[in-house]
């Protein structure tokens, strides 16, 4: 049974577009968590596009279930993480002109840079995901650099324009998803998952956490957030 982790990023992204108090993610964690969210997930950009530092900080002092730090492996970021100690960061890439990541990382590209990160964050006694395409030569360096998970990119399953595609897509999840199992890596998904496209991920077997953001947010625009949070579990489960 796949877990739910809530991204609360537009929560953010509501509230910067006018630069103002309100809506306040921490108070979309409360509730998502009081709805079934088995994990709270923010991305804090270099950009500070939506999530801010004050979030992040503040999360780590009231969220009760497992706070995710999605992140770039770069420096400043790393810093702030190693002072929030969440229980799980996931190294993702990031581009300041995309308006969501684009795809995963590329570990073997830049392994260097990525190995220094995680070996600091474990450091630290942080549990390290790296979100990567489900490719298996980049599930084999995700091994090798000692992560603990990896979250397959599920977009262009997402973004599949037709039956045929889609299950090729699918197909791809499945097989690299066996594989990452039979490499001692946990298994997570996430990535344009949405009421209408998610079960059959659910389905695969061995993946441990979804990691669902817009989808959620949008759909509580119209019903709201606790409400959104129980449709997509039941979904799930």
């Amino acid at each position: 049974m796949a877990q739910l982790g809530v991204n609360i990023d537009h929560i953010a992204t509501i509230r910067q577009a006018r630069r103002t108090y309100e809506p306040d993610p921490v108070w979309g964690a409360v509730i998502s968590e009081l709805s079934g969210a088995d994990t709270i997930t923010v991305h804090l950009r270099e950009d500070r596009r939506h999530i801010q530092d004050r979030d992040v900080f503040t999360l780590k002092e009231t969220v009760q279930v497992k706070l995710n730090l999605e992140m770039a492996a770069e420096e400043e970021i790393t810093a702030i993480a190693l002072k929030v100690v969440p229980d799980q960061c996931t190294l993702v890439p990031e581009k300041r002109e995309e308006v969501t990541t684009e795809g995963g990382l590329d570990v073997i590209t830049h392994r260097d840079r990525v190995k220094r990160c995680v070996d600091q964050l474990q450091s630290a006694g942080i549990e390290v995901s790296l979100f990567i395409d489900p490719d298996e030569h980049q599930i084999e360096a995700s091994r090798e650099l000692g992560a603990e998970a990896v979250e397959l990119h599920t977009g262009r399953y997402a973004d599949a324009e037709n039956q045929k595609a889609r299950k090729a897509e699918l197909d791809q999840l499945y097989r690299a998803g066996e594989m990452a199992l039979n490499s001692g890596l946990l298994l997570h998904m996430g990535h344009g998952l949405t009421y209408r496209n998610v079960v059959p991920v659910a389905e695969i077997p061995g993946v441990g956490e979804l990691n669902i953001g817009h989808s959620i947010i949008a759909r509580a625009v119209f019903v709201g957030l606790e409400q959104a949070v129980r449709e997509m579990k039941e979904l799930i489960v």
